[in-house]
């Protein structure tokens, strides 16, 4: 039986269970035979409402005397994860299974949110498909596993080739250094002043996005890291911090990025994917693998993307060391630790990665495959032209720092580069602040100067 809460905490969280009640369509309140399961929905990312609707189906009939309470979490990625962790909060209101993304496991593991799921695992045949580094991505501190991946990303640059012959610039656009990417930006401004030449993500409201698709596709392009891999020592006085924070600089003053009110909306990644870049008034997007799969079905359908649309590795600060750089993450589905039947829990997990869901959901979610038998599946790669090249990228890609504390290290990096592009401060200033906040969580004698 889950316990009680008391105090404010019963306002709180049974204020949010009202509010994601109320996005599922009215669901049940859940009990000891009924397994709740916390996911992320937003108007361009539908992928996992449609894979949890079809095994809550599936679920039921294959255990008539259990139920499953769908609890879509409408909100963009860093309100997905506050809202969650207002959730986790509390037994009372704890997922069974939660829709976890990799940089969180260690983190979640360590709070005591989730529960090691390694004796299931044991006895389920699908594990074997799964390659060494989706495996490795689940696994908290003590070595054991948290959750089953769904699959990864990696992230390049879009570009409009419509946009770019209008601008005199090559249709089959091949970037080899930041400047590259600045000079076709200006190009585009000038031939085209209605359209926002280039976007990368850089405000507090979007939290990770802008961390990971914005400012780490930039650091780690120059050689520098957030965390030393040799010493396992945070970064402090780095240039390439500095460098990617002069990139946002330059990119927003002038006039090349959005407008920052524009930047600073928690729906701006959304607007990117859904209406700037399918209307054609978005020219460069540094983004991820995954938005071509709004493209080819659903209520945002564009059919014309192929055609309309280039593909580019991002490339280093100056074309130096591998040439390009990527950036890779990913989700799991994990068991809560409050969950009262574990094994039942997992059961669904189990059957969210059935071979058939799993092409279902790699193929609408536009994720990189992580099982040997979707990956190798003509199905798979024949749905989504631009899987050949996203997975390509995976040569080039980087991981960030898998550490309890990465996410706190990491909600800095919106804080230095929204103060940067509203003018609030220069790059110097913010990279200074950063460097205060790093020191000031994990310790001065667990950092180096860069």
């Amino acid at each position: 039986m889950k316990k009680s809460l008391t105090g404010l905490s019963i306002l709180v969280v049974s204020g949010l269970a009202i509010a994601v009640s109320g996005c599922s369509g009215g669901t049940s309140s859940g009990g000891d035979d009924t397994l709740r399961i916390a996911y992320q929905k937003t108007s361009s990312f539908t992928a996992m409402d449609d894979l949890m609707k079809t095994v809550k189906a599936e679920y039921e009939k294959e255990y008539p005397d259990r139920k499953v309470e769908l609890v879509p979490i409408e909100a963009e990625q860093d309100q997905y994860f506050t809202k969650l962790a207002l959730m986790n909060g509390s037994a009372d209101t704890a997922p069974d299974v939660i829709y976890e993304d990799t940089f969180q496991i260690r983190s979640d593991a360590a709070a005591g949110y989730l529960l090691p799921i390694d004796d299931y695992l044991a006895d389920w045949d699908d594990w074997e498909l799964y390659d060494d580094g989706a495996k490795q991505a689940g696994v908290g501190d003590d070595g054991k596993t948290y959750g089953v991946s769904l699959g990864t990303d990696t992230r390049g640059i879009y570009f409009n080739k419509d946009l770019f012959e209008s601008a005199g610039l090559p249709t089959d656009w091949k970037p080899t250094s930041w400047e590259d990417i600045l000079e076709a930006a200006r190009a585009i401004k000038e031939s085209n002043p209605d359209v926002t030449p280039l976007n990368i993500y850089a405000s507090k409201t979007l939290g990770e996005a802008t961390s990971m698709q914005g400012f780490e596709m930039l650091m780690y392009g120059t050689g520098d890291e957030l965390m030393d891999s040799s010493s396992n020592k945070w970064v402090t006085e780095s240039a390439g911090f500095l460098d990617a924070l002069g990139f946002y600089e330059t990119a927003f003053e002038e006039g090349l990025a959005p407008d920052p009110a524009d930047a600073l909306d928690p729906g701006w990644g959304s607007k990117v994917q859904n209406e700037l870049i399918p209307q054609g008034k978005l020219a460069i997007a540094i983004d991820g693998s995954w938005l071509p799969s709004s493209w080819i079905a659903g209520d945002n359908a564009w059919p014309e993307w192929e055609e309309t649309m280039g593909l580019a590795a991002m490339p280093t600060q100056d074309g130096g060391g591998d040439g390009f750089t990527s950036m890779s993450g990913g989700w799991t589905l994990a068991v809560g630790a409050n969950a009262d039947d574990p094994e039942a829990a997992f059961d669904f997990i189990a059957q969210a990665m059935t071979p058939e869901n799993a092409l279902t959901y790699h193929q609408e979610a536009g994720q990189i495959a992580v099982r040997s038998d979707v990956a190798a599946s003509q199905e798979y790669l024949d749905y989504n032209p631009s899987f050949e090249f996203f997975s390509s990228l995976v040569a080039y890609t980087h991981f960030r720092p898998a550490t309890p504390d990465y996410s706190q290290i990491s909600s800095n990096i919106p804080v230095a580069t929204e103060s940067v592009i509203t003018g609030q401060s220069s790059p110097k200033d913010a990279q200074r602040a950063y460097d205060e906040a790093l020191v000031g969580i994990v310790g001065e004698e667990n950092t180096q100067a860069g």
